[in-house]
């Protein structure tokens, strides 16, 4: 498994060789879960299969334990990925926004956590 390094305003790596990839290790699976997870379903033109159904599963009239075994089972069914562990959200409630989620990922080469925060009104 072998992904690009992101930088941290999440655009693509250039320059450093093979130091600009993630290979074979837990941070590539989590790199991603992290980009996989702010894909929505259908935005990706080549593959409008790609990415979480937001609308349909988290967003809305969802509850939050809900959304949250919708983003877990997504998770899971990513590359890479045996199972999610220790998994949290924040939703706010005055304007049940998705602001956060964390969790530790079981990966096929170890442990490693993730942290993702959505911004603006998600």
């Amino acid at each position: 498994m072998r992904y690009r390094v992101l930088s941290s305003t999440g655009d693509y790596t250039f320059g450093q060789g093979q130091a600009n990839f993630l290979i074979d290790s837990p941070e590539t699976v989590a790199q991603v879960v992290q980009t996989s997870l702010l894909l929505w379903l259908g935005e990706f033109f080549l593959d409008v299969t790609a990415g979480i159904p937001y609308p349909e599963g988290i967003l809305g009239k969802h509850s939050q334990s809900q959304a949250d075994q919708t983003i877990i089972a997504y998770i899971e069914s990513l590359q890479g990925v045996n199972g999610v562990e220790n998994y949290s959200s924040t939703i706010n409630p005055e304007t049940r926004a998705y602001q956060s989620l964390g969790a530790t990922l079981n990966t096929i080469y170890g442990p490693t956590p993730i942290s993702i925060e959505f911004g603006g009104d998600f």
